[in-house]
């Protein structure tokens, strides 16, 4: 039989398994014994990945996870990405229409509405202004709603995108267009992408950490899947309650020094098997684990909110042990100060069918102060030069009243692919800028579109990457974030 000490030393070796003497000794440091291992993995990740591209750089990682050189100096090292699912309405937050207002509860002209397609809307199709006030905000001017009043007062840090457009007209063909630029799963998520190509800078934490306050949206974990990519590069989900990652404690009776053994036990054992096998996921297994182990330590202490002064939390509207979008605003800030690539947080029930008089107003406060305090608290930090804030949805909402033909409906808004609204601050974005216009009544772009493709290359762009370039080669041709598409919208890239 064969001792586990048996499998390490005969890796270690290098040489096939053989018997042990009896009595004859190993002694392993741990530290040498990862470097050789699972840890070091050299020439090993080179054999596994083969000609695949494995950086931005042509150089090959020595740990799948370890930063990497981008393709050119980079404005941004991390993203801060703020999805609202659901899909707020950008006419009544962003995109100031009064000759919407003038014609609101009139038909909608059949030159503008024939061949439109809709997604739920009815027959009635009836004009419907904003009932919520704009305003001119910062020095820049830029047109804000009076139901982000927080938001307003960093106008001039923002760069405000009027001119969105996407394919797909619901939810999670929409999400899965927008995060991994096909509108069907299976594909790698915006954030696996950015981690494949330009690694991690922080070895005790996830390179990319996913935040939720509510439920999923319709495309579910395939929003952060690493899809064909190698499973390493996906994205960790987060709680904000209890385990901060599921099953990362020891159970009772298990000592960190009882982890440490079996781990060391179990990367002899994946290690050897990789040499057999060849498979890349028993790599990701090797460093996840080691990962792990490294995170029961950092990961307790990081999520403690309690930590942070009480003017702070103040400033985010964090209520100790309440999760909610605030403190996962504030848990961002904290994660990018620990070196953490990408930090993705999903806010849910922006779907405003019915109830847009209220049920938008009551989402916005649950948004506007947290949204607000962490680009002023990066920027006091001096981290917003080089962290990335992007705020957006999968599509927009009509310029027309969904529940028109119900007298006793609270009438909401339907889904709109054609235009709608992002943000972007900090990363090298120039602020207080506008990019992108629409019609008069908000159906149709008329100055600079932006599809979702080039928004995602815009993006890779301000990290470092072309989006050209970062590929990988699946089922017999290369495949990146952006498909065969997109443009840098140069706007935005300073």
């Amino acid at each position: 039989m064969y001792s586990t000490r048996n499998w390490e030393a005969a890796v270690l070796a290098g040489s096939a398994l053989r018997e042990v003497e009896p009595g004859e000794a190993w002694h392993v440091q741990r530290r040498w014994f990862l470097r050789r291992t699972g840890f070091g993995l050299g020439a090993l990740a080179l054999r596994l990945l083969g000609d695949r591209p494995v950086a931005a750089s042509d150089s090959p990682a020595a740990d799948p996870l370890s930063a990497k050189a981008p393709h050119f100096p980079p404005k941004a090292r991390h993203v801060i990405y703020l999805h609202m699912v659901g899909a707020p309405s950008q006419l009544d937050l962003f995109d100031y229409k009064p000759a919407l207002k003038k014609y609101d509860g009139e038909p909608c002209p059949e030159s503008v509405s024939k061949g439109r397609r809709f997604a739920f809307i009815g027959n009635n199709l009836t004009l419907a202004g904003s009932p919520f006030v704009f305003r001119r905000r910062g020095q820049c001017g830029q047109w804000i709603s009076d139901l982000l009043p927080h938001l307003a007062e960093v106008a001039d840090e923002l760069a405000v995108v009027r001119s969105v457009h996407t394919e797909e007209i619901n939810h999670a063909p929409a999400q899965m267009l927008l995060h991994t630029g096909f509108g069907r799963g299976g594909r790698p998520s915006f954030g696996a992408w950015v981690v494949y190509g330009l690694g991690s800078e922080n070895d005790n934490l996830p390179a990319y950490v996913v935040l939720l306050s509510g439920p999923k949206g319709g495309a579910g974990t395939s929003l952060w899947s690493a899809g064909f990519l190698p499973s390493i590069y996906q994205g960790v989900e987060f709680r904000s309650a209890r385990d901060p990652v599921l099953f990362l404690s020891n159970p009772p009776g298990f000592s960190m020094d009882d982890r440490r053994r079996v781990l060391d036990a179990v990367a002899a054992l994946n290690q050897h098997r990789f040499q057999s096998a060849g498979d890349p996921e028993i790599i990701t297994r090797i460093v996840q684990y080691e990962k792990a182990f490294r995170m029961q330590m950092s990961v307790p202490e990081l999520v403690d909110l309690s930590r942070e002064s009480p003017a702070t939390l103040k400033m985010y509207g964090v209520e100790p042990g309440r999760p909610s979008f605030a403190a996962n605003c504030l848990l961002a800030r904290r994660l990018v100060e620990q070196g953490v690539r990408l930090v993705e947080l999903y806010d849910s029930d922006w779907d405003h069918h019915n109830g847009l008089a209220t049920r938008l107003p009551a989402k916005c406060r649950d948004v506007d102060q947290a949204m607000a305090a962490l680009i002023k608290d990066l920027k006091h930090r001096g981290l917003l030069d080089q962290t990335l804030v992007i705020w957006g949805s999968e599509f927009g909402r009509t310029p027309l009243r969904q529940g028109a033909d119900n007298p006793k409906a609270q009438p909401g808004r339907d889904h709109h692919k054609d235009a709608f609204t992002f943000w972007l601050a900090g990363g090298g974005v120039p602020g207080g800028v506008s990019v992108g216009k629409t019609d008069e009544l908000g159906f149709d772009i008329v100055e600079e579109p932006v599809h979702v493709h080039d928004l995602n290359a815009t993006v890779l762009h301000l990290l470092g990457l072309d989006h050209e370039r970062l590929t990988y080669r699946y089922q017999g041709r290369e495949h990146r974030l952006t498909d065969v598409g997109g443009h840098v919208v140069q706007a935005l890239v300073g």
